[in-house]
């Protein structure tokens, strides 16, 4: 069970490679996090994740591996994440995500749609099993990450960004059916982050390291906010850019 700062005992993380995912997984680890199964499509990837894992604390660990190009196995690797975990399992962070470049993607059409299935339809199938199963245990707390590309999409990164946003405004409607169930639900929104999903990109104002993601994280999970923002700052940066005439925000957003 979770106790009063939201330190969960077990952890079920989507996407568990990623680098936002390795960071927050050790500091829950170094906290309170004894019980750790990491899923992801790469093999040699969750290893290092799942031996952080360990070192940071960790006392019983898993890994699964699934595709996310396949939604059809969503269900299945839900079901084998708790089944690794042996018990309840007190959060279940979805991680799973792609960026790719947006230059490709839009005049490719079986592209485009890998970027919705990835970013929506994989993550939707497999938060559907996961809602079931935290209901049915009687609580639980599931954290998605999203995005500040999902609050006001860009013309630049419109296919990302348009992803989240649609993951982002379904995932407002669970939470709501999750009120009064033991079970909740909360977004993470970072800005840009230094990662391997970034490398090479120009970084812009309030960019963070997966650390401070993390650090952000651990103190909203102690909170009811629905939504988590890295660095915070940003709830009022976009509470203000997200209301900008169409003319200054397209200068703003992509120069």
């Amino acid at each position: 069970m979770e106790n009063a700062f939201g330190q969960p005992q077990s952890l079920v993380v989507l996407g568990g490679s990623s680098d936002i995912a390795r960071a927050l997984t050790r500091k829950l680890c170094a906290a309170r996090t004894t019980t750790v199964v990491l899923a992801g499509r790469n093999h040699d990837l969750l290893a290092e994740a799942e031996a952080e894992a360990r070192a940071a604390g960790a006392q019983k660990t898993a890994t699964v591996l699934f595709n996310a190009d396949e939604p059809s196995g969503a269900q299945r690797c839900v079901e084998e994440c708790f089944a690794a975990a042996g018990g309840p399992v007190d959060l279940v962070v979805m991680a799973v995500g792609l960026l790719g470049d947006q230059r490709d993607m839009e005049t490719d059409p079986t592209q485009a749609a890998r970027m919705i299935t990835i970013n929506v339809t994989w993550p939707v199938a497999a938060l559907t099993e996961v809602r079931n199963r935290l209901l049915a245990q009687g609580h639980g707390r599931i954290l998605v990450m999203s995005s500040v590309a999902a609050v006001r999409v860009r013309r630049s990164s419109y296919l990302y960004g348009g992803a989240k946003a649609g993951l982002d405004r379904l995932l407002w409607g669970m939470a709501d059916s999750l009120r009064g169930t033991g079970v909740r639900m909360q977004l993470l929104r970072p800005g840009f982050v230094r990662s391997k999903m970034t490398t090479g990109q120009k970084e812009i104002p309030f960019t963070t390291g997966v650390d401070e993601v993390a650090d952000n994280v651990v103190k909203g999970l102690a909170t009811d906010d629905l939504v988590i923002w890295s660095p915070p700052v940003l709830r009022w940066v976009f509470a203000v850019l997200r209301h900008l005439p169409a003319p200054l925000w397209r200068k703003i957003a992509d120069g």
